[in-house]
């Protein structure tokens, strides 16, 4: 995805100007092309990472692992009502630790992006 993003940032105007202006081709890339096309990389990370977060309970319980995923599955089995909030709340709390890093890796790459009060 990155290699496609570096390509479509590689055909815009401002690389042209850079260009231009007498940038080198690596100063070009890795100052004015990456910055820009790591937008939608992190967007996706973030969005994989939270679906691993999630898919972990299927993996912990196919392959028999101990873990968060598994105790989710036997407080459910068990009718723990207590213990799978508990797990859904860390779950919860990953995802929203997951999302506030993305929003900041947004803010380092790109700092005019404004956020709407």
């Amino acid at each position: 995805m990155t290699r496609g993003v570096v390509l479509d940032e590689l055909e815009k105007d401002y690389v042209k100007t850079a260009y231009s202006k007498g940038l080198s081709t690596a100063n070009t890339v890795f100052f004015h092309v990456l910055r820009n096309a790591m937008i939608p990389v992190i967007t996706i990370i973030g969005l994989e990472t939270g679906y691993l977060l999630g898919g972990s309970v299927v993996i912990e319980r196919l392959f028999a692992w101990p873990g968060l995923g598994d105790l989710l599955m036997n407080g459910i089995g068990m009718r723990d009502y207590n213990l799978v909030q508990g797990i859904v709340i860390i779950f919860v709390i990953g995802f929203l630790l997951i999302n506030l890093a993305t929003d900041i890796l947004y803010r380092m790459f790109n700092p005019k992006l404004e956020y709407d009060d």
